[in-house]
């Protein structure tokens, strides 16, 4: 660890990343709906997924290749598109569920699968969540532009690019890391209120919108 990071423009970093990751994105609509769908678990997962996603916009940043997407209008705009496209698909689905009738009470037949199911449903379960948390950044161009525009300001010339940029994304994913956790740990708190079936249709409803809006908004600033 090369302690000169830890100088007076890590302060304003600091101050300025925690403010970012405090304002609410899809990143915080997708860790509420997974927390509200699978539990706690899925929710950390969810948030630990989307905050390796930093890693890779902090490595594309360094790389320059960034700067290519910003020049190049078709690569750009594919890329937009992509995570424009999963946003409103992840939207789609919860207003999907949102329209579904109830399900029926399970039976004690479903019990006797024994905990193997169980277990392979849960496995399923997790890596879904991760999934999509970490695509949902990966494939968010304004990730990009801000990793990008931000970075660099806090990179001296004399610095390695790609060091810096991972220092700098390592402290962005232990400050998102922490916000989400303060979320899911509100959520799980409420869940046995917000897991009611006309409830969680409702959530369902309103969160599908919004992350569907997230997409389409994407998608209408090209």
């Amino acid at each position: 660890m090369d302690f000169s990071y830890f100088d007076a423009g890590f302060i304003t970093f600091l101050i300025a990343i925690t403010l970012l990751t405090m304002a609410p994105g899809v990143d915080t609509v997708l860790v509420i709906r997974n927390t509200l769908r699978g539990g706690k678990t899925d929710g950390l997962v969810t948030s630990f997924a989307i905050c390796c996603g930093l890693f890779v916009h902090a490595v594309v940043s360094a790389a320059g290749i960034s700067l290519i997407l910003l020049q190049s209008a078709t690569l750009f705009t594919v890329l937009k598109l992509a995570g424009a496209a999963y946003l409103i698909w992840l939207g789609a689905k919860s207003l999907w569920g949102a329209l579904q009738a109830p399900k029926a009470e399970a039976d004690g037949s479903n019990v006797v699968s024994g905990e193997v199911v169980v277990s392979k449903e849960r496995a399923l379960n997790l890596g879904l969540s991760f999934r999509e948390g970490f695509l949902s950044n990966v494939l968010n161009p304004k990730t990009v532009v801000f990793y990008m525009a931000f970075l660099p300001q806090f990179i001296q010339p004399e610095e390695s690019a790609l060091y810096k940029s991972l220092f700098l994304a390592s402290v962005h994913f232990v400050i998102a890391n922490i916000w989400q956790l303060l979320l899911i740990m509100a959520v799980a708190r409420a869940q046995h209120l917000l897991q009611q079936q006309k409830v969680m249709r409702w959530i369902d409803g309103v969160i599908g919108s919004i992350m569907a809006a997230f997409g389409i908004k994407l998608a209408a600033d090209l």
